[in-house]
């Protein structure tokens, strides 16, 4: 089989890890940052997203030979709006050179009929800059093109052989060289790249407590230099599970814990470490992170037999990353304190969807030192963190964010619902609503999942109806009524009743049809 030659330009299909094939093209990596040393790579850029990775050469296939392959291999909307966005790029693109032809025969007959002989022509430059438009499947005035000339000797990289092999399917950690950036819709990438501690935005609060927010949305993972320190993680459910894989593919060192053992076994495998119990991880660690279902679950967790309590010495620090109220975090911050050990709240906004994918939302609060020692383990598990000073105003903010959402996503179903008892299409209550100023992935994706009858979990139905308890109870507590969060929360109640609980909040439809 002959060699593929690849070269700046070119178009790609690229496999990052255990993400699936994704069309991109070949372009010119930052100046700073260097090549993975030993490494047959290129630096490929994907249309579609904001992602950007060094990918090894046996991990890249031409774009056009193998189109309709990866078309049945791979479905999606997401996807094929990255397929569009490559085929509109390509329009663009041949009309481009077409006009480049013809203004060039205009010219040089030109020069032929005023001179008599022809103008020298000017050297084209390759152009190396990314047109962010384009990989978004947007527009601009300033278009890529693959009429580039044939690089140098340096430039040209060959690839071996590509056709007929397998799509290596390991895990990025494998690798801690190679990078993978997501970046801010509105931020470049040689911005984007800067650490983090160069790019926090610092906003003072009436409450006199400091909100930090990373200029850039902090989603640069990866250009991560994974801290030294070791790593806990106690809890592998939908949300655990994601932000152990990313801490892992980005180069950490993970000793993982879940009640149910059997869920540990992937992260082994992946090269985690194992603790046989919470107190065990904690010594066994420098900062070890938790993600459990409820108060009680994170209490049991802390207090309870062979627990986190038990673990900790003086300089150990505890991340609580659990939606609860800000009683408990109160409680475990005091007593995790008063062993020496450093607290910090950290619950997240987002999904499993969003935990896979490294793209959550962190909102911290507590020991600000410790905060700053997470840096690249929530670099590698959201796209932005806060700081919100002292322990328990993460809680109280996370509660408000979740209440917002349960409320807004039992609206939705209460209007599919209502569009279908009144003769109307659901479908086209859904293409409406999404093309109006309501529009988000957040909409589409759950009304999807409603019409399609696929309720598995994203964010467990009877968790999104605990976090509007607990709202409703930190209402009560300053005398704030809270009568929306109320009314939802009956309706969660309900498709509870109806066995709903392990479905996903999207399943709250079903309260309004039974």
């Amino acid at each position: 089989m002959a060699a593929v030659h690849l070269r700046i330009g070119d178009l790609v299909w690229g496999k990052l890890g255990r993400y699936p094939p994704w069309p991109g093209k070949i372009v010119s990596p930052p100046k700073d940052l260097k090549k993975p040393r030993g490494k047959k790579c290129f630096f490929v850029k994907f249309f579609g997203t904001e992602d950007h990775a060094w990918i090894k050469v046996e991990q890249l296939k031409p774009y056009h030979p193998h189109k309709e392959e990866m078309i049945k291999i791979n479905k999606g909307k997401r996807f094929q709006q990255a397929v569009d966005a490559v085929e509109e790029f390509l329009k663009k693109a041949k009309g481009k050179e077409q006009a480049s032809h013809s203004n060039s025969d205009d010219k040089s007959k030109s020069g032929t009929e005023t001179k008599g002989r022809k103008s020298p022509a000017k050297p084209m430059k390759i152009i190396e800059e990314d047109d962010e438009d384009a990989f978004k499947g947007g527009s601009s005035d300033k278009e890529l093109t693959d009429s580039d000339p044939e690089p140098s000797s340096v430039q040209r990289l060959v690839a071996g052989t590509l056709s007929g092999f397998k799509w290596d399917s390991s895990p990025v950690k494998d690798d801690p060289h190679f990078h993978h950036f997501l970046l801010s819709q509105s931020e470049k990438p040689a911005s984007s790249m800067e650490p983090i501690s160069k790019r926090l935005k610092i906003i003072e609060e009436d409450t006199r407590s400091t909100s930090i927010q990373a200029a850039d949305s902090t989603a640069i993972n990866g250009n991560i230099t994974p801290t030294d320190k070791r790593i806990g993680f106690l809890g592998l459910g939908l949300m655990g599970s994601g932000v152990v894989s990313n801490l892992l593919k980005m180069g950490h060192v993970v000793t993982v814990w879940n009640r149910t053992a059997e869920k540990c076994d992937l992260f082994i495998q992946e090269g985690a470490r194992l603790g046989r119990t919470p107190a065990e991880v904690v010594s066994m660690c420098d900062i070890t992170f938790s993600c459990v279902s409820d108060p009680k679950a994170a209490r049991d967790l802390v207090l309870g037999p062979s627990g986190v309590l038990q673990g900790i010495r003086p300089g150990k620090c505890y991340v609580e990353m659990s939606t609860v109220d800000p009683e408990t975090i109160t409680e475990l911050s005091q007593v995790i304190t008063s062993r020496g050990g450093r607290f910090l709240e950290a619950p997240v906004s987002g999904s499993q969807q969003l935990s896979n994918d490294g793209m959550l939302v962190i909102v911290a609060a507590g020991d600000r030192t410790v905060y700053e020692d997470c840096t690249s383990c929530f670099q590698a598990m959201g796209k932005t963190s806060f700081f919100l000073g002292e322990a328990g105003n993460a809680a109280r903010m996370m509660l408000i964010l979740n209440m917002v959402q349960g409320s807004f996503m039992a609206t939705i179903a209460e209007g599919l619902t209502l569009a279908q008892a009144t003769g109307q299409s659901q479908q086209t209550f859904l293409d409406i609503l999404c093309q109006g100023q309501m529009a988000s992935t957040f909409v589409d994706q759950k009304c999807q999942n409603i019409l399609q009858g696929n309720f598995k979990p994203d964010y467990y139905l009877k968790h999104i109806q605990k976090d509007l308890r607990l709202a409703i109870s930190m209402g009560d507590s300053v005398n704030h009524p809270t009568p929306m969060a109320a009314a939802a929360n009956e309706v969660y109640k309900r498709a509870k009743a109806l066995d709903q609980s392990d479905n996903d909040m999207s399943a709250v439809y079903r309260a309004y049809i039974h």
